[in-house]
């Protein structure tokens, strides 16, 4: 394993890919050894089994020269959730936690550290490092279900509670959590992977609520952008692809440092090419945007438009992976003292 401090991250392109397959083809191993995208993300479509797994990380790699490659997957629980049975176990959805919580505040937070304690310890063995959880989305009635159970609960208190407790989880097995989707998609009534959500809510309203879980969150080591526009900062562009949004909101009003990565640049919510999209990104202020398809035509794209890394893109990466803490193995103890705690959370 390489030392993270030998890195030069600067030497990477500012994107995380996919790949078609269970493997690396002859033309994704050409591409991404000539224009070395920084990370790779993992889908049902690139899993089977754990061996492959391992060796399709592996591949990826050495193929970049880069043995720290982030490796990011979405393993949630519920219903999103990559890896599934017969080789992995199913973990409950996130609104489970917020259940608990109702009847015992510190049930929950263990129930949830213990769940991504195991989550983790899972992904940890595969080699994947970066998982996107937890959601710090505060939906509100009537909203479209594409958060709903997924988030921990619909208070800004619950959710933050449950969200740092999974953040510490993951941490503690080896992984990097991703706080998703700021600065919040609970107020869309529109899946943004199919159309341009817009929240018309005013900026005090947002600030005294859909911001309160990111901002306590705000020492994450890394944060996925929402496909939405929020007319009290930015009537026209989606917050992706918003200097306002990503400067004064993110960065400023929430005070997140840490690697700041564009939702996926294919879904439907924008408009125009992964290549156009995918700079504009960047110029807005994202350090790093996610291209899931493996479209082989839109990374080649991509990754020809792409910029180098930026300095500040280059230093928060190198800074999250070197605040990782060393993983501690997920004991038979803590596993019985989950599921009890589930068993709790589902009764």
């Amino acid at each position: 394993m390489s030392d993270v401090k030998s890195v030069d991250w600067s030497a990477y392109a500012p994107v995380v890919v996919g790949c078609a397959g269970t493997q690396l083809t002859s033309e994704e191993r050409v591409l991404f050894g000539v224009r070395k995208p920084l990370g790779l993300i993992l889908f049902a479509r690139n899993i089977s089994d754990p061996a492959q797994v391992r060796a399709l990380i592996n591949d990826f790699r050495g193929v970049v020269g880069n043995a720290l490659a982030p490796v990011l997957i979405d393993q949630e629980g519920g219903r999103v959730a990559r890896l599934k049975p017969p080789h992995w176990p199913v973990f409950p959805r996130g609104a489970a936690f917020g259940e608990l919580y109702a009847r015992d505040p510190a049930l929950a937070e263990e129930a949830a550290y213990l769940n991504y304690r195991w989550i983790g310890a899972e992904l940890a063995a595969l080699g994947i490092d970066v998982d996107c959880a937890p959601v710090a989305d505060l939906p509100i009635e009537g909203a479209h279900d594409v958060i709903g159970d997924r988030a921990y609960g619909r208070d800004a208190d619950t959710v933050t509670l449950i969200a740092e407790a999974v953040m510490r989880g993951l941490a503690e097995a080896g992984v990097m959590p991703v706080i998703k989707h700021i600065p919040g998609h609970g107020r869309s009534h529109t899946d943004s992977h199919l159309a341009l959500p817009v929240v018309d809510t005013p900026a005090e309203v947002l600030e005294s609520s859909d911001l309160l879980p990111f901002v306590a969150l705000r020492h994450a080591p890394w944060a996925m952008t929402a496909h939405i526009v929020y007319t009290a900062y930015d009537g026209v562009l989606p917050a992706t692809l918003s200097p306002n949004v990503i400067k004064r909101v993110i960065r400023d009003r929430i005070g997140f440092d840490g690697v700041l990565i564009s939702d996926d640049l294919t879904m439907k919510a924008l408009k125009g090419s992964p290549a156009v999209t995918g700079v504009a990104s960047l110029k807005a202020g994202c350090d790093l945007v996610l291209h899931c398809s493996g479209d082989l035509p839109e990374m080649q794209a991509l990754l020809a438009a792409l910029p180098a890394m930026s300095p500040e893109a280059a230093r928060r990466v190198a800074h999250a992976r070197a605040a990782l803490p060393a993983p501690r193995p997920f004991t038979d103890a803590e596993r019985l003292r989950h599921q009890a705690l589930l068993e709790q959370a589902t009764a």
